[in-house]
């Protein structure tokens, strides 16, 4: 239904839009009168938390987004990270969970497009994806058709456009049952010298529509992501985007084409909040006004309103300030592809947001203060209380062997090969390592030796019981996960996913984990160029655990020295690096504590930044002389589930020595900081690596010897590589028959 842009402002009106009455007298203040209909949706498109992260910013500040290697930190559509030889890569992760659990195909596949397109609008080829997904319990009968909808929009989008899909996480809580989290990264190659941005400079300057058509699709889909969930969820199905990855793919190689032309001055993506989003950051980024003409906008629907056409959401579509000169070239480029070019404005000297429609100004608001001037808020918090450590005595004492059996085929660590199987993980040629091992790695083309690693973590368990610990150790293990291969991490995008942030406590955990990420993320040298914020994941007053997903990308800089998670061979010495005197020691917040004992109870483990560093600079540079010969980092169920996943992967078996202290903790606790290496087994080699290990001031100790089809973990009984595969590979397809 069209609505006139004369309707009433009503209290109500101003409610459904998201707006809070301070919110409104404000923008009364701000522009002096009562605002027209279309200029209401403006101002909530832009002022809601998705678009303004007006509780966020304040904290968002404090993380450390500068480097050497940063050439454009958080600001722009994607960033941006050099890597020598006149490349960079460009990346990015943003979240589409609303639009996910309302309409799981469609909503996955538009997070998949719309973060493809952050990163090509800079000007990069993507050549990487990647999605970290939480669903609800597997028993919720929702869960099932959840998972079946996200995987194959996933799937449906990123395999018809062409990108390799090479890592991710899949894992299930009863806290998502109301609200499940899709977070999209994607990844791209570009020249230093031809990196584009958004800001629009220039007056009198034409600009330019590109793309697919405006529909009704995603009306109001950044206020819809920005707000609770309640029983009327149905009904937010129409703010849903549709998504279509055949005119994204034209439309990518269209603008490739049109940058190579020189006619670029200012180009932006149309994504959340569309046309209004997109036109004011670029005019405001340039402090320079924007005239739209709305009847010059390409439309697939009769009688769309102003309002409408400011709000819709609709994919595969690029605004742009062009050279005038160029205009014919560019609308040629454009109309081979197939895809729409229209001049539907212009930049002007007066800093005004003007949008005309049927002869009307529907719309005359200043642009800067539409961004600049959003509301920012000092949320109150709480500090979360800290639960009590856990008691080692309390932990029954359990068979080994069943325990390990029982957690590779349980729904968080089964394997996900159901999943990445419907990715397409080898298109354009480049992947040299795909899902189930610490991190995916793609070749750099147009260079002989480069590779970049992917990997994406967070455990949203350590998070709820310390949020601080549990950011760190998310930004911890993503620096390992890549370390393990043998890159030098380089930087990272975050998605912080949380509840209601009007309520200190979920508040706090926000602020708590945003000063660990911090923390990590300086002591590692591995700032934070790009990201998103996702408030309001709760259902019914329900809010998910705090989840703050943190996707990083590393340089290797001779894939032939790249490590694996499986041993490479029978008779070599298997190396636990980093590790405390008795191998393992926390079982606080374990998932064997949590899956074996029924019980989430006492610390996470603790992360000592110093210790990861120094760990991993050792390991990475065994990895580099090649005297590691396959790698894994220790994470969810500790030592023993490490070594099973080499195991499994290699085919190759391995005797593990009787730990000197409590079994249980020895495998299945989650220390951080800790690798599994295997190496030659030559006495004099071995007694080289130790030397060189305490030389670097790192724990390194011999347990066990890879060979045979079976593992033997202490004195528990061998249990075969078929059986464990068995287990591993079991869970998820009969979960997903039903």
């Amino acid at each position: 239904m069209t609505i006139p842009n004369t309707v009433p402002i009503t209290d109500e009106l101003i409610a459904a839009h998201g707006l809070k009455p301070d919110e409104y007298q404000r923008i009364l203040d701000l522009i002096g009168r009562e605002p027209t209909f279309t200029e209401l949706g403006i101002f909530s498109a832009m002022w809601n938390e998705h678009c303004s992260y007006k509780s966020s910013k304040k904290w968002l500040r404090t993380l450390p987004t500068s480097g050497p290697q940063v050439i454009q930190g958080p600001g722009e559509n994607a960033g941006v990270v050099d890597i020598g030889d006149g490349q960079c890569v460009v990346f990015k992760m943003e979240s589409h969970n609303h639009p996910s659990y309302i309409e799981p195909y469609q909503g996955a596949a538009t997070g998949v497009g719309g973060i493809l397109r952050d990163v090509f609008t800079m000007g990069a080829r993507p050549i990487a994806a990647m999605n970290a997904l939480r669903f609800g319990a597997p028993d919720h009968p929702k869960t099932r058709h959840l998972v079946a909808g996200v995987v194959a929009g996933i799937g449906g989008y990123g395999n018809s456009f062409g990108v390799p899909t090479v890592g991710g996480e899949v894992n299930f809580d009863p806290r998502y049952n109301g609200n499940c989290l899709v977070n999209a990264f994607a990844a791209g190659l570009a020249r230093t010298d031809a990196i584009f941005y958004s800001k629009a400079e220039g007056v009198g300057l034409p600009v330019v529509y590109l793309g697919a058509k405006t529909g009704r699709d995603g009306v109001g889909g950044a206020t819809m992501a920005s707000a609770e969930f309640d029983e009327g969820i149905d009904e937010k199905r129409p703010t849903v985007q549709v998504g279509d990855p055949f005119t994204e793919k034209c439309l990518l190689e269209a603008c490739l084409e049109l940058m190579d032309t020189g006619a670029v001055i200012a180009i932006q993506d149309m994504g959340a909040a569309g046309l209004t989003c997109s036109a004011v950051e670029m005019g405001a980024k340039g402090n320079l006004g924007i005239e739209l003409d709305l009847d010059k906008v390409p439309v697939r629907e009769e009688g769309m309103s102003a309002y409408e056409m400011m709000l819709s959401e609709s994919q595969e579509r690029m605004l742009m300030v062009l050279r005038p000169e160029k205009r014919e070239e560019a609308e040629a480029i454009f109309r081979k592809w197939g895809l729409d070019f229209a001049v539907v404005g212009r930049t002007t000297d007066d800093l005004r947001f003007r949008v005309l429609h049927q002869g009307e100004e529907v719309a005359n608001l200043p642009i800067k203060e539409l961004g600049d001037q959003a509301p920012e808020y000092d949320r109150p918090w709480v500090a979360p209380k800290a639960p009590p450590a856990l008691d080692p005595a309390s932990v029954p004492q359990t068979d080994i062997a069943e325990a390990l059996v029982r957690l590779i085929g349980s729904p968080d660590l089964s394997s996900r090969r159901w999943v990445w199987e419907q990715y397409d993980t080898l298109i354009q040629g480049n992947s040299l390592q795909i899902p189930g091992g610490d991190a995916g790695v793609v070749r750099v083309e147009g260079h002989p030796t480069k590779a970049l690693a992917f990997s994406s973590d967070v455990t949203p368990r350590y998070c709820e019981a310390d949020p601080y610990e549990g950011g760190k150790q998310a930004v911890a293990e993503c620096w390992r996960n890549l370390t393990a291969t043998g890159a030098d991490p380089l930087a990272v995008t975050d998605n912080l996913n949380f509840g209601n942030p009007e309520r200190p406590e979920i508040m706090g955990q926000f602020v708590r984990a945003i000063e660990g990420i911090g923390e990590a993320c300086r002591a590692l040298s591995f700032p934070i160029v790009s990201g998103n914020v996702s408030l309001y994941n709760e259902t019914l007053g329900q809010a998910i655990p705090p989840t703050p997903t943190i996707a990083g990308v590393g340089l290797i800089p001779d894939w032939s020295r790249m490590a694996r998670t499986a041993f490479a061979a029978e008779g070599q010495a298997i190396l636990l690096a980093g590790a405390p005197e008795g191998w393992g020691t926390h079982l606080g917040q374990s998932v064997y504590l949590r899956d074996i004992h029924g019980r989430a109870a006492g610390t996470p483990p603790p992360v000592d930044l110093e210790h990861e560093k120094r760990t991993g600079d050792f390991v990475r540079g065994l990895i580099r002389s090649g005297k590691a010969t396959a790698v894994h980092d220790c994470s969810d169920g500790g030592l023993a589930v490490a070594l099973a996943e080499m195991a499994m992967a290699s085919g190759i078996g391995a005797i593990i020595d009787e730990p000197p202290a409590d079994p249980a903790a020895a495998f299945f606790g989650e220390d951080q900081g800790r690798y599994v290496l295997t190496a030659q087994s030559d006495d004099e080699a071995l007694q080289a690596l130790f030397e060189e290990a305490e030389k670097a001031g790192v724990s390194l100790v011999c347990i066990g010897m890879t060979g045979g089809r079976e593992l033997k973990l202490g004195g528990a009984r061998a249990i075969s590589v078929a059986e464990l595969e068995e287990a591993h590979e079991g869970w998820f397809p009969a979960f997903m028959q039903g």
